[in-house]
């Protein structure tokens, strides 16, 4: 499949990108050669290979989900420049 420069210009259109008249040849070349590419790539054989999201193996570190005690809020509000009323007080930013 190629693309002419009737396309190419609507394409940049629809993109939002701003191509000279004189450069929309070489942009319908460009796309052109991606879409061959691409159906290059539909000729794989990827039958049996799972999806991934990335190169190499990897997990992500996980932490146990355990419940735990709380009553901790005294400890955390001695942390904080100035705590009321068991909360954390800030100063107003909306007038």
């Amino acid at each position: 499949m190629s693309i002419d420069t009737d396309t190419a210009r609507k394409v940049a259109h629809l993109a939002r990108i701003a191509v000279k008249e004189e450069d929309l040849p070489a942009l319908a070349g460009e796309l052109s050669a991606v879409l061959a590419f691409m159906e290059q790539l539909n000729e794989v054989d990827v039958e049996g290979v799972e999806p991934m999201t990335s190169v190499t193996p990897m997990r992500l570190k996980r932490r146990e989900d355990v419940v735990t005690d709380g009553g901790i809020q005294q400890r955390i509000l001695k942390n904080a420049p100035d705590a009321r009323e068991g909360f954390f007080a800030v100063p107003k930013v909306v007038e």
